[in-house]
């Protein structure tokens, strides 16, 4: 895909990377990537791939911007209070890059939309803040076979991973699927929401950007991906560790005896 003269200036920076250079740009220009969540993780996420000329980003947030949103959602500002999500993320992306193309989806991702809405995307990006939807993404991902990119936050830790679960490893086994990482969701009641939790809000710039590392990696196709590592910062003691999960055979997408209902 050609760049433009104006694009070529814009991404010069780029564009001089040995492991990127014009044929990773042309490939930035030609993906689509959906961002589920435009909240902590969304917001900067959002941000970056538009900075660094994804031609097609996909938002799914049915929610509105909130004033207590604004402490780390940093895509929003003070007027965009009350506005939906995806509206005011697409006019920030408007206002940085024209070059790239937002497609709004103003609803709440479930296991009922989630196939079809993957099927119009090459790599999902994850910033959800719920269970329910982090394992209707992954499980759609995996049937759809798509590469997913997903976050976490805590008050002052957060967690990054790369799910292709779709492909092999180098051993010939499959890669794990989110579902190795964590088999099923932690009872109700045992991990606090953000609202009453809190979170540190420059820890969400901080992971979100991250994420974007993990999408421009996959696109432009340079580096090693987190696939099979997890990836845990502690913002308390600016700690980053990098912890390695594997295959399991019993898991229900990949495993040896697949559920289908999974």
């Amino acid at each position: 895909m050609a760049l433009s003269s104006d694009e070529l200036e814009r991404y010069a920076r780029h564009i001089v990377l040995r492991e990127v250079g014009g044929p990773g740009q042309a490939r930035l220009k030609a993906a689509r990537v959906l961002v589920i969540g435009a909240g902590g993780l969304g917001a900067p996420l959002i941000q970056y791939l538009a900075a660094a000329g994804i031609g097609t980003v996909g938002i799914v947030d049915d929610d509105a911007v909130s004033l207590s949103n604004l402490q780390r959602q940093v895509i929003h500002g003070t007027a965009d209070v009350g506005r939906p999500k995806v509206e005011s993320a697409a006019d920030a992306v408007a206002r940085l890059n024209p070059h790239v193309r937002v497609v709004a989806h103003a609803f709440r991702i479930t296991p009922e939309n989630a196939p079809a809405l993957m099927a119009e995307y090459d790599l999902v990006a994850d910033g959800s803040d719920n269970f329910s939807t982090r394992y209707a993404v992954s499980d759609a991902c995996f049937h759809a076979k798509k590469p997913l990119v997903t976050a976490a936050l805590g008050a002052f830790d957060g967690s990054l991973t790369t799910i292709r679960a779709h492909e092999t490893g180098p051993t010939g086994e499959p890669n794990p699927t989110y579902r190795c990482l964590f088999p099923s969701p932690p009872p109700p009641g045992t991990v606090a929401p953000c609202a009453e939790a809190g979170v540190l809000g420059a820890l969400a710039g901080v992971m979100g950007s991250l994420m974007a590392m993990e999408v421009l990696r996959a696109v432009a196709e340079f580096g090693e991906p987190l696939v099979g590592r997890l990836l845990m910062v502690d913002a308390r003691s600016m700690r980053f560790e990098t912890l390695g999960y594997a295959w399991d055979p019993d898991n229900p997408l990949n495993g040896l005896t697949p559920n289908p209902a999974a």
